[in-house]
């Protein structure tokens, strides 16, 4: 069921270094590469059905293919821009990645980049993960030592500089257009669109902005075809994919499998929810997507199966939570924190997320009534394709999904006058005698 590749050897005492790389068909793919013509690359990450592993899952080849044709305008360069800014409350992919195998996305970022002709990448990492920034900086600083960054790398004509850089720390610029703003040193906020950035992205230049998961799925796809990555998954969802198990999970943790297992399965190999405790809810790609229940646990975790239940696979970032924990408490929490993490450039969300806090916390407090939940409801259908962004849109996600699933449980609070769990788990402590 699991399918180890890109995290085969994780578990290798120095997997982070070059030589090891080497030894596990590192560079193999850019060797590939660069004997094809950059629209031939395209075109093979085309045919394999590569899907953008950050949250949306628009096919990596397609995007690709939106970069300008023909020659390049000397004051028009083309840029590639990896997204490593890993920001979504339970998602946990890109960061062990790029501690265990940076010279997967070293050589996955060059081989992308001269697919799209461009001369420059850059590597956007969060400024908070400084071990991550060395190990990626030390791995480049390998790469250029070893000729496969630089000028005329690898004897190939072809030059490539790559950068890494730290960003300022802040949710919106996981955003593209955001973290293009960010990346030229101004605040990051999300771009009017259009433009795209495949035509006027970085410093006004045709920009690709690609996940990091998804350029470091690139070498292997290099190394041993489209029809073997197609192997893998479904018929419109290919491949493998990275899936983070957190929360009340015996062994929480990274499992790289196909896409298109069940959390039943993922459940299994990570030795299943918390002894004595049953699954109660759970997010099937970060809280940016609406909660499924215990009734979604052999639902295909691919892109169609998980939107037809109603949900989004997003970054595949599995939240388990168990009957012990309080619904409204849950999403009162990522509620707080899109609200703080709103960059406040749209009403709708600058707005409509303090609002839902406020809303919530009272409602936590066995303060609210029935009104507050149609409330919250309207307000979310106000925010939902009304934000200058999908912050706004992934805040009302699950708002809305608790309430369809657990209204119930809302209506408790206030009927009891307070978190009806608070009053479970002081019973147990004073029969406890604490």
């Amino acid at each position: 069921m699991l399918t180890p590749v890109m995290s085969r050897y994780w578990d290798h005492p120095q997997s982070w270094t070059l030589d090891t790389y080497l030894a596990n068909d590192g560079y193999q793919g850019l060797r590939k590469a660069l004997a094809m013509e950059p629209a031939e690359v395209v075109q093979l990450v085309k045919d394999s059905g590569l899907r953008g592993r950050g949250g949306a899952g628009f096919p990596a080849g397609v995007k690709w293919g939106f970069m300008p044709q023909g020659p390049i305008d000397p004051a028009k360069p083309h840029y590639l821009v990896v997204n490593a800014d890993e920001s979504e409350p339970g998602t946990c992919k890109d960061i062990p990645l790029m501690m265990a195998t940076p010279h997967l996305l070293v050589e996955g970022s060059i081989i992308a980049a001269y697919a799209m002709r461009a001369s420059h990448a850059f590597i956007y990492v969060r400024g908070e993960v400084v071990h991550v920034l060395r190990r990626l900086q030390r791995a480049v600083f390998e790469a250029y030592e070893a000729g496969y960054l630089g000028r005329n790398i690898l004897g190939s004509g072809y030059d490539i500089e790559l950068i890494v850089h730290a960003g300022s720390g802040a949710y919106i610029c996981g955003e593209e257009t955001a973290l293009l703003d960010s990346l030229e040193g101004f605040r990051g906020q999300p771009r009017l669109r259009p433009p795209f950035p495949a035509q006027s992205g970085l410093y006004a230049c045709p920009t690709t902005v690609n996940n990091a998961e998804t350029i470091a799925s690139v070498p292997p796809i290099l190394v041993k075809g489209a029809s073997w990555f197609r192997s893998f998954g479904t018929e419109k969802s290919t491949g493998f994919t990275l899936f983070s198990l957190s929360g009340h999970v015996a062994r929480p943790g990274q499992y790289e499998a196909p896409l298109g297992v069940t959390l039943r399965e993922l459940l299994d190999a990570a030795g299943g929810v918390r002894p004595g405790h049953e699954l109660k809810f759970w997010t099937p790609g970060g809280s940016s997507t609406p909660i499924l229940t215990a009734e979604h646990l052999d639902v295909p975790l691919d892109y169609e199966s998980i939107g037809s239940a109603g949900s989004m696979l997003g970054t595949k970032a599995l939240q388990i939570f168990d009957d012990t924990t309080c619904v409204v408490r849950a999403v009162l929490r990522w509620t707080e924190f899109y609200a703080h993490e709103s960059c406040g450039k749209c009403t709708p969300c600058r707005e409509g997320t303090y609002w839902m806090v406020q809303i919530l916390q009272r409602l936590e407090r066995g303060e609210g009534s029935k009104e507050d939940l149609e409330t919250m409801l309207d307000a979310s259908d106000n925010i939902l394709g009304r934000s200058f962004c999908a912050l706004g849109d992934g805040a009302t996600s699950p708002i809305t999904s608790s309430i369809q699933y657990f209204r119930d449980e809302y209506i408790e609070h206030f009927a009891q006058g307070g978190c009806p769990f608070d009053a479970e788990a002081a019973t147990l402590f004073a029969g406890a005698g604490l």
